[in-house]
């Protein structure tokens, strides 16, 4: 004769139900987390972007002096590879050359806002010349790279725009402060948007795990039939 607890349709007994497991709680955590982090993100993107659009003289006044601060601890570590054990003694001068320009340029961007923005203009004026350059140069040699027409429009742009920003350095500077602050926003509500699509899902995912955990009606036969 078996007993009631030994029958394939008892209903287990209470405080035996099963549990989620560390790993899924861990991922929810996670989860939960991940869509806080975008978000506050986001909210941040889009007010960096409001303040470049609001204040783009004072944004360049800041960025200047981080760019300063850049060339600063760029120069301090190239003078310190410098005289490296591990550095190679041809290297060393190079290091050094490098090193003190950094420092020095550095230096010039905390003698006033105009300098470092002007510095920091010639600064993606060169990087754009040189990186659409070698781009442009490297597609029309390459009969074989895949979208071969594309790398050299696009370095063709590159070293238009950096020529744009060595000859006319503040207006061009200018001109990309408004345009980063209008990315800077556009970004960041997507973000936002992101952030709040994930919650969303989340909240779908656990009201549709929740009602499963213990059934309501049991299939087998009753213990006293």
């Amino acid at each position: 004769m078996t007993s009631p607890s030994d029958s394939p349709g008892s209903v287990p007994p209470r405080g035996t139900e099963p549990k989620e497991g560390p790993a899924a709680e861990g991922i929810a955590a996670l989860a939960n987390v991940g869509w806080q982090i975008l978000l506050t993100m986001g909210l941040a993107t889009v007010a960096l972007g409001v303040i470049a659009l609001v204040w783009p003289g004072e944004t360049l006044r800041v960025v200047g002096v981080l760019f300063g601060v850049y060339l600063l601890a760029t120069g301090v570590f190239q003078l310190a590879a410098a005289f490296g054990t591990h550095v190679p003694r041809h290297l060393r001068v190079l290091h050094f050359i490098t090193g003190a320009a950094s420092v020095l340029l550095g230096l010039i961007c905390f003698r006033g806002s105009l300098e470092s923005v002007f510095l920091l203009a010639l600064w993606i004026g060169f990087s754009w010349l040189l990186r659409g350059t070698l781009e442009t140069v490297a597609a029309a040699s390459d009969q074989t790279m895949p979208a071969r027409g594309w790398h050299v429009a696009f370095g063709i742009i590159g070293t238009m725009a950096g020529i744009v920003m060595i000859v006319m350095p503040f207006a061009s500077i200018a001109t990309l402060t408004l345009v980063v602050g209008v990315m800077a926003i556009v970004v960041g509500l997507t973000e936002v948007v992101r952030a709040i699509r994930t919650r969303v899902e989340i909240g779908h995912l656990a009201a549709g795990t929740a009602p499963q955990r213990r059934p309501l009606f049991h299939a087998g036969p009753h213990p006293q039939h």
